[in-house]
């Protein structure tokens, strides 16, 4: 996942500018739905009733419409780790939250290979995304570390890449649609802090 805004103005947009943006997200929201996110921005800015240019002043590349269609989705991982904060089962709370993590990036065909692949780009749009999802993790994962429930050689970065991973093989097989869920338990099991940390390769 990333996701914080595509672009700030440094003075508030006019009422034109601001229904132009607000359709442009709207009809991306749609596109990347039903095309998947490399969905052509041409036909976006066609069907926002917009000129391509206008599309790029606000959103100078595609990273950055995509940061801000997945806002809402941000909105709603972010508020579901302060839930899952006081969770009894910290291990559990965790894998759950990376569940949720999951299941948006399935409803837009291409995000999860578009978030492992901004995530080493410190200038994309979209790794951005990641910023409030590693803190809001993190803090999940340090909490279950804390309660011994989780090794302490796990890290968050770690995690979120494994999930985009889990993200993208259930997208590329949907004939198995149990595949997330089944993964996500192995990541459990993995997680624990009893399982066997991995040796060096070879091992």
């Amino acid at each position: 996942m990333a996701m914080s805004t595509a672009r700030t103005p440094d003075r508030p947009m006019r009422a034109d500018a601001r229904r132009n943006y607000e359709r442009l997200v709207g009809e991306a929201r749609t596109s990347f739905a039903e095309h998947g996110t490399d969905a052509s921005l041409e036909d976006i800015a066609r069907q926002a009733e917009v000129g391509i240019g206008t599309l790029y002043r606000h959103f100078p590349n595609r990273h950055a419409l995509m940061n801000a269609v997945f806002q809402e989705a941000l909105a709603s991982l972010l508020a579901r780790s302060h839930e899952l904060a006081e969770a009894e089962q910290p291990c559990r709370a965790l894998v759950e939250w990376l569940g949720a993590i999951v299941t948006h990036a399935g409803e837009y065909r291409g995000l999860a290979q578009a978030l492992m692949s901004a995530s080493g780009d410190t200038t994309s749009a979209l790794a951005q995304c990641n910023v409030p999802l590693r803190q809001a993790g993190a803090r999940l994962l340090a909490r279950a570390q804390a309660s011994g429930s989780v090794r302490a050689d796990v890290s968050i970065d770690d995690l979120l890449q494994l999930t985009n991973a889990i993200a993208l093989a259930a997208e590329q097989t949907p004939s198995d649609p149990g595949l997330a869920d089944r993964l996500l338990m192995l990541t459990l099991q993995g997680l624990k802090s009893g399982a066997a940390a991995p040796g060096p390769r070879g091992d």
